[in-house]
């Protein structure tokens, strides 16, 4: 049996993983970390620890210490802050002999920032987004049309994303968040949206699930259709000679006018996970083939079809009401 560790069980992500994990063909103890005791996430776990902040000093040794109590043999970090700073410590958790699932540092540091993330494709000759980081209204807003979209340069899940059509708002945004600032051309619309899942190995295997979706307002996926598209997997293909990930990987797209825009990618497991796993795209599994038995995945026969998220209800009783 493998113990594995998984961090932010109390997110869309970590709670994902987790089911995930007890869906796979292997016998696993699962131990769920989180800063907030009340994590849902818990309730599918074996054990569970309350955490502390990514960007707490003591993140690393509390971290540590958790390995050494269950005696882990994987984490597989559920939030975007514990991958950061479980990067920058590698070299002292590598002391504890566990694995982690932490992709490519270069592809880390790169789609930490979007606007290196545009840099990077216009440099291998990939058709992007347009984008700028500094100029005049009037010269962007002729370049990009009106409104433009407000995406700063780094953050997560969508948060941040402005629609901006005039001066005053543009002048006050790139004032107010300054280096984080970026613009970009808004291309498609909602309905052309597209999230990719794929596997990279050492090897250059790869693996890859596609789905044209739907996003919920805090910004993960709410409704979704497995596709299969020839023009985009190869789209993907390209991105992932270019970019050199390894492990689980998110790419997510927008369609227009024949292209496959690349919006960001995510080198991590993201939170569409659940519903890949429930296609025959089983994440977690696939980490535990590759990370512990040191092997390439086997490839995943999927299955087609549609899927809607909703919101569930759980409920704790006091020991009175029982």
């Amino acid at each position: 049996m493998y113990n594995i560790l998984v961090t932010g069980v109390g997110a869309i992500i970590g709670y994902g993983i987790v089911k995930s994990l007890k869906k796979s063909k292997y016998p696993v103890n699962v131990v769920g970390m989180d800063i907030y005791e009340d994590a849902v996430g818990q309730h599918w776990c074996d054990h569970f620890e309350k955490g502390v902040m990514a960007k707490d000093p003591l993140f690393t040794d509390f971290l540590i210490e958790v390995i050494g109590k269950y005696k882990i043999d994987l984490v597989i970090p559920g939030i975007e802050q514990d991958i950061t700073r479980i990067s920058a410590d590698y070299e002292k958790l590598g002391n504890t002999n566990v694995k982690f699932v932490i992709n490519n540092r270069e592809l880390l540091h790169v789609s930490d920032d979007k606007w290196l993330t545009h840099q990077k494709l216009e440099t291998a000759g990939v058709q992007s987004i347009p984008s700028y980081i500094q100029g005049e209204y009037h010269h962007i807003s002729n370049e990009v049309g009106k409104p433009m979209l407000l995406k700063p340069r780094r953050s997560y899940a969508s948060k941040g994303i402005l629609e901006i059509d005039n001066e005053a708002d543009f002048d006050y945004w790139k004032k107010k968040i300054g280096a984080n600032f970026m613009v970009q051309k808004i291309v498609g619309d909602s309905s052309s949206e597209y999230t990719a899942g794929v596997f990279v190995t050492r090897s250059g295997q790869s693996q890859k699930i596609v789905m044209q979706r739907q996003l919920s307002g805090e910004g993960s996926t709410s409704k979704a259709k497995i596709v299969k598209n020839q023009v985009l997997e190869a789209e993907i293909d390209k991105l992932v000679q270019i970019f050199r990930p390894e492990g689980p990987t998110n790419f997510q797209f927008r369609y227009e006018n024949g292209h496959y825009y690349l919006l960001e990618i995510n080198p991590r497991i993201s939170s569409s996970t659940s519903l890949r796993s429930s296609f025959g795209f089983n994440e977690a599994e696939m980490c535990i083939e590759y990370y512990l038995e040191e092997k390439d995945p086997e490839l995943r026969e999927l299955k087609t079809g549609n899927a809607v998220r909703y919101i569930e209800d759980w409920i704790n009783y006091d020991s009175d009401n029982l």
